[in-house]
């Protein structure tokens, strides 16, 4: 199975805030830096890449000087309004460097569900990538209210994928894969190789992610399926392992493939 992967042409990328940021919350200004380096090599070999990322709020805390992320939601959002610039500004100098263009493209849960807005988001993604940008994707916190969010960019991404009927979804986060149980719990385990999103997986999620971050394993197991619905295998993988998408896209054994058997 792992094999197919490197056939994937149109390929989803979402990095977690737990990967581009400090325990401070602030930008993990190398590990961007890598992400950047493998995203490029994979165009040039000729894929579609489009990143979802989070980090706006970090980058807005590094910006202002504040020690802690707020619980606040007006707080976090007035954060991501100085921050999503900023991450736009380091992502276009770090692509800049190997000569690609990047594309904002900041989405919320009506632009995936209103029939219209759906196919307006679809249509301009497509001609970024026929033109060879890169789409940079991320909910738009800054006028998104806690009622209407897509919620984690987990979902969001998987709902990305299926919007432009992507062949691969990776999420890069702070854990290997899934595991049979929780690994605090069980030393020694090892993450599971392959899934099948239709099993019994709710019971190996447990709960919230890291500190940072606004999913866990709930969230990417929801994910998971959402791309199974539509065809989509995913992978989970340690963000911070280097050459992370190297050993994915040419199927090696890196962190847990989900993907629904026949």
């Amino acid at each position: 199975m792992r094999d197919r992967l490197q056939q994937c042409r149109r390929v989803i990328i979402k990095v977690g805030t737990s990967t581009l940021t400090h325990p401070g919350g602030h930008l993990h200004l190398g590990r961007m830096e890598a992400l950047v380096r493998q995203i490029a090599d994979l165009h040039f070999e000729g894929r579609q890449v489009v990143l979802v990322t989070s980090g706006a709020v970090g980058a807005g805390l590094g910006k202002l000087g504040l020690a802690e992320r707020p619980h606040e939601v007006a707080a976090k959002q007035a954060l991501a309004a100085v921050g999503q610039g900023l991450l736009m500004q380091r992502y276009e100098g770090l692509f800049g460097e190997y000569g690609l263009v990047v594309g904002q493209v900041l989405l919320t849960r009506e632009d995936l569900e209103d029939e219209h807005r759906r196919a307006s988001a679809a249509q301009v993604m497509e001609r970024l990538l026929a033109w060879g940008v890169v789409p940079i994707v991320n909910e738009n916190d800054t006028v998104t209210s806690e009622e209407i969010r897509v919620g984690d960019n987990d979902t969001l991404s998987a709902r990305v994928a299926a919007l432009i009927g992507a062949d691969l979804l990776v999420l890069l986060s702070d854990v290997d894969g899934l595991y049979p149980a929780d690994p605090h719990i069980h030393p020694g385990l090892r993450p599971l190789s392959v899934v099948s999103p239709d099993d019994d997986l709710d019971g190996m999620a447990g709960g919230a992610g890291s500190a940072n971050g606004t999913g866990g394993m709930v969230t990417k197991v929801a994910a998971a399926r959402i791309c199974a619905a539509h065809g989509i295998p995913m992978v989970l993988a340690k963000g911070d392992r280097p050459g992370i998408l190297r050993s994915i896209m040419a199927g090696e054994e890196a962190g847990t493939l989900f993907v629904r058997e026949g």
